[in-house]
C-alpha cells in the first residue's frame, strides 16, 4: 500500500526534544495543517466545521527502525513493555494517531499559488507533532463511538497526572523591558535578548510542565537545552520543579 502525504504539520516544535508525549485538549500550542496543492480543495472539507475534534493519521518522519519492546518514558525509562502496548514511535509501520481540537479553517490564494488550488489550512490545538510531520489522513472524532469513559489505562494510569512546576529565573542582563511570567514564584524578572510575548511564554511553560527530559536522565546538575519557535530555552530540574535559567534567540 502506498500512502500519499495530504498535508504537513507546521508549528514551533523544530526539534524532537520538547514535543508533548500525548495530545491534550488544554494545550495552548496551535498547529497548522497545511494541505499539499493536490489536496487543497475546499470541497474536501465540506461539513468539517460541525466537528469540534479530529483524528490525524500521520508518520513518524524521524524514525527508521522498530523494536518489539520499548522503554516508556513515564515508567522511568528502565522498564520494558511491548511496543503494541505503547505509543512508541519505534513501530513496524511508523504511523501515529492524534486527536486534536479544530480551531478554524483558513484558505486563500497567494501570488505563487496555483489558480486551481490556493492555500488551505486547518488550525488545530493539542497536536503532539514535530514541525514538518507528514499527514496521511484526517477523520472526524465522534464522541459517541470514539470516547470510552470507563476504559482502563493500563500502566499509563500511574503517571497520567504527572507534571512539574515551572519557575523562571533568568537574570537581568540588559536594560530591555522585563516581562514577568505567570508562574514566576520568586518574583525574578525575565529579560530575554529580545521581546518574548506572553503567548509564547505560555507555550514554553506548557511544554516544560510535561517534563521533556528523556526518562532515563535525572541529573540534578545537568542544564538541558530545548529549541522551540526560534528560541533556545536552558533549564534545570530540581525537586519536581523546572527552573528556566536562560532564553535566547536561535
Amino acid at each position: 500500500m502506498q500512502l500519499k502525504v495530504i498535508a504537513y504539520a507546521r508549528n514551533g516544535h523544530t526539534d524532537k526534544f520538547g514535543i508533548p508525549r500525548q495530545s491534550r485538549d488544554e494545550s495552548p500550542i496551535l498547529t497548522r495543517i497545511v494541505f499539499e496543492p493536490e489536496f487543497a480543495v475546499r470541497e474536501a472539507l465540506r461539513g468539517i466545521e460541525g466537528f469540534s475534534h479530529l483524528w490525524l493519521i500521520w508518520g513518524f518522519s524521524e524514525v527508521d527502525s522498530w523494536s518489539p519492546t520499548v522503554r516508556p518514558p513515564r515508567l522511568g525509562g528502565n522498564k520494558r513493555m511491548g511496543v503494541f502496548a505503547t505509543r512508541s514511535p519505534f513501530r513496524p509501520n511508523p504511523l501515529g494517531l492524534t486527536s486534536v481540537k479544530l480551531i478554524k479553517i483558513e484558505s486563500g490564494k497567494g501570488k505563487e499559488e496555483s489558480a486551481k488550488n490556493g492555500r488551505l489550512e486547518l488550525i488545530v490545538s493539542g497536536a503532539d507533532l514535530l514541525d514538518g510531520t507528514p499527514i496521511y489522513d484526517i477523520k472526524p472524532y465522534l464522541s459517541f463511538s470514539d470516547s470510552h469513559p470507563d476504559a482502563q489505562n493500563g500502566f499509563a494510569e500511574e503517571t497520567k497526572d504527572y507534571q512539574l512546576s515551572v519557575e523562571w529565573n533568568v537574570g537581568e542582563t540588559s536594560e530591555m523591558t522585563t516581562l514577568k511570567p505567570r508562574h514566576n514564584t520568586d518574583e525574578t524578572p525575565i529579560t530575554p535578548d529580545c521581546e518574548l510575548d506572553e503567548k509564547l511564554m505560555r507555550e514554553i511553560e506548557y511544554i516544560l510542565h510535561q517534563d521533556p527530559r528523556p526518562a532515563y536522565q535525572d541529573d540534578l546538575n545537568r542544564a538541558y537545552k530545548m529549541d522551540y519557535a526560534g528560541w533556545r530555552v536552558t533549564f534545570v530540574v530540581k525537586d519536581n520543579k523546572v527552573v528556566v535559567r536562560k532564553i535566547e534567540k536561535t
